[in-house]
């Protein structure tokens, strides 16, 4: 990384900045606040824009939601964020059902509470390994360490084809309509304002097998880790 090129300082959210679903801390928010001074500060979720906007108590970021679907730019008169982007993809739920279903008799998890797939409004599908009604307690249980997931994932990859796919939450597999996932959006980002790679940094913590910033640690955008979001405002001290 050529810090003499940073223009654009890009992140995820949870694990990231807050814990998850969580306000930022006050040092977290300061550290932002350094930063915006320096660079122009860009927030790529996979939540849609408004969710993030709000958990981030509305702080004055652009916001890539929806791994690119979505785009959202601060209006700094208004205090507010407008959709510049708003994509939705059709999805053939009869397909998706019978693909999770077959993936549920093949590793023994029929047994589910609620539905058999979640479906969201952009195209986005989650296949819940124990149903979009599953008690909180048995979600954080199942998988904490990712490993009964990341045993399959190459599976459930080549049977959802037509999708990017990534290891979510605590029991999920979440999937976007490809090619969008988190490089191709900030690709988009760079086209659409003149960037080039070099002069974005992404800084996440979801960057093992499955995660969803896998795909940015793997390109040739600069890359900072993270591992606990109360070390953000340590991680980014070579930035300022």
């Amino acid at each position: 990384m050529d810090i003499s090129k940073i223009k654009v300082v890009a992140m995820d959210l949870d694990g990231t900045l807050t814990q998850h679903k969580q306000p930022m801390i006050p040092e977290v928010r300061e550290a932002l606040n350094a930063l915006s001074k320096k660079y122009k500060l860009v927030m790529a979720g996979a939540g849609q824009v408004m969710r993030i906007f709000n958990q981030m108590e509305q702080y004055p970021i652009d916001i890539i939601g929806n791994y690119g679907l979505q785009y959202g730019k601060y209006n700094l008169e208004s205090g507010q964020i407008e959709l510049k982007r708003d994509l939705v993809f059709p999805c053939d739920r009869a397909s998706v059902d019978e693909r999770v279903t077959i993936l549920r008799k093949k590793y023994g998890m029929e047994e589910y509470r609620g539905e058999n797939v979640a479906y969201h409004p952009s195209g986005c599908v989650t296949f819940p390994c124990l149903g979009t009604k599953a008690l909180q307690e048995d979600k954080l249980a199942y998988d904490p360490d990712r490993s009964k997931r990341r045993a399959i994932y190459q599976d459930v990859c080549q049977v959802f084809s037509d999708y990017t796919v990534f290891i979510g939450g605590s029991s999920s597999f979440d999937m976007a309509p490809k090619p969008y996932d988190k490089r191709y959006a900030l690709e988009l980002y760079c086209q659409e304002n003149g960037y080039t790679h070099e002069n974005l940094v992404y800084i996440g913590d979801d960057y093992g097998p499955g995660g969803n910033d896998e795909s940015v640690y793997k390109s040739d955008f600069p890359y900072l880790t993270i591992d606990d979001y109360r070390t953000f405002p340590q991680v980014v001290k070579i930035l300022l």
